[in-house]
């Protein structure tokens, strides 16, 4: 198959997943990371509550790039941030293409990877509360395609493109990048030193550099139990323990079929796991080292779960799938039909793909659209600390869509927490002085608008405590506080 083509149907394929896994653009962690962005194009917006997501904007060069390619080609945001989303997929494709090129001769074996890949897109990785890859974008997207580039490099041996990669990672999201750095250099040790684990175990007595955590960070932490592996259930247990034994076989099938550089990546795999599930443990269970949850060394499993997809789709397709159509279509349908069916449950309320030129069909977003539109710049908003979590809502972010500060929330400003410890302090007193929300009067609100500069509130109906509402729907009333 010409490049052209190659070219044409990874296109194809990146469609597909897209139709699969569909698109939320202001859903989960787009809360966090494209406010960042926002507040680069118009420097007015989020007067209050900008340390919740400039703490992690500051460390990325992530709302950097996205914010320069609005500017440079003048495309509305909306439609900027979708065209990198489907570039980002398509960009991980061809890495993995490029990829499962090192590791396996035929062309079935290629697609077989690539399409496994496609089709698993939102794959949950064991408990770290982590997809392979989001229904929006964000920095986590854009490392992805990158470190499969760098570790497609090393096995090349072509380690300035090695650095090129890794760097542009690290630019993009340092803790991900970290990971690919540790991988990689497991593929060198083994190739060259043959003593892995003692390099790698070299990362352990950074635990000592971190101070107990305070009162305020142990409560934000209890909304992230995914930190700690103790917490984890028995199934996502699995998640570790399986990626192992799969590793293990497929090693020996490659050395079975003299695929060495799938050979060598199995071995790789395994030591790095187990070097990362030593860390995990490590912090997991004296209470001294609970600050250094926020390392998350389990989401080194992001990395593995992409290579043990490529090597599954591509081993099924070189020894089960073959040139049988009706195997091919009996593999993947279902798992896609599956995926499909698993990401409407997610989104209920929300259209399977928000099209950037579509109206959004979820009562949230209308409100949240409204806002954006109807209030001043400078607005404070307050709103449910838990609303990311009401039936209907489908965690669509109030800060990136409104495009205005609220006072922070439970879910996604404990996350900066748990990242950030010296914002503790500061969420905890928000987060306390609204924990009686469903039992607020007005004088609550007067009160908020003393304190915080509270002017604006989101109700779930019928709640709206008698305040001026000039925007209702079924779901939400947006109201005046105060003149």
């Amino acid at each position: 198959m010409s490049k052209r083509k190659t070219t044409f149907a990874l296109l194809l394929l990146t469609l597909a997943a897209l139709a699969v896994h569909g698109y939320h653009p202001y859903a989960e962690d787009a809360e966090i990371y494209l406010p960042g962005v926002k507040k680069l194009l118009h420097p007015a917006l989020y007067p209050v509550g900008t340390e919740f997501f400039q703490s992690h904007a500051s460390l990325t060069f992530f709302p950097n790039l996205i914010a320069a390619s609005v500017r440079i080609t003048h495309i509305p945001f909306d439609y900027a941030i979708f065209v990198w989303y489907i570039a980002s997929i398509f960009l991980l494709l061809v890495a993995c293409w490029e990829f499962s090129g090192i590791c396996f001769d035929s062309v079935k074996a290629r697609w077989g990877a690539v399409g496994m890949v496609a089709a698993l897109l939102t794959l949950p990785v064991a408990g770290t509360a982590l997809y392979l890859m989001d229904q929006y974008l964000n920095p986590r997207n854009l490392a992805a395609f990158a470190v499969v580039f760098a570790v497609t490099a090393v096995l090349r041996k072509k380690y300035l493109r090695v650095s090129i990669w890794l760097i542009f990672a690290a630019a993009v999201h340092p803790l991900m990048a970290s990971f690919a750095v540790a991988f990689c250099a497991v593929l060198l040790s083994l190739e060259k030193i043959r003593k892995p684990v003692p390099a790698m175990a070299g990362l352990l007595p950074v635990v000592s550099l971190f101070a107990p955590p305070s009162a305020a960070y142990r409560e934000a932490m209890r909304f992230h139990t995914t930190h700690f592996l103790l917490h984890w259930q028995w199934y996502e247990w699995l998640g570790i323990v399986g990626p192992v034994a799969i590793f293990l076989w497929f090693g020996r099938i490659a050395r079975s079929h003299n695929l060495k550089n799938l050979e060598r990546l199995c071995q790789a795999a395994v030591v790095y796991e187990l070097v990362y599930f030593a860390i995990a443990l490590v912090i997991a269970i004296p209470d001294r080292f609970e600050a250094l949850a926020r390392l998350q060394p389990l989401r080194s499993l992001h990395l593995l779960y992409l290579f043990m997809l490529i090597a599954m789709g591509a081993l099924m397709a070189e020894y089960v799938l073959k040139n049988r159509v009706w195997r091919w279509i009996a593999l993947f349908l279902p798992l896609c039909a599956g995926m499909f069916a698993a990401q409407r449950a997610l989104f209920p309320a929300t259209a399977h793909i928000e099209w950037p030129w579509a109206a959004s069909k979820n009562e949230w977003e209308q409100a949240f659209l409204w806002i954006r539109h109807n209030t001043p710049t400078n607005a404070v908003f307050a709103i449910d600390p838990f609303y990311l979590g009401i039936p209907g809502e489908d965690t669509i972010g109030f800060r990136a869509m409104a495009e205005r500060s609220r006072l922070a929330d439970a879910y996604k400003d404990s996350g900066a927490v748990s990242m950030f410890p010296p914002l503790a302090d500061e969420w905890w007193e928000q987060f306390q002085a609204q924990k009686d929300w469903q039992h607020f009067t007005q004088a609550d609100f007067l009160r908020f608008r003393e304190k915080y500069g509270v002017s604006w509130a989101v109700f779930q109906l019928p709640e709206a405590l008698g305040l001026s509402c000039p925007y209702r729907n079924k779901a939400v009333a947006v109201c005046r506080v105060g003149p």
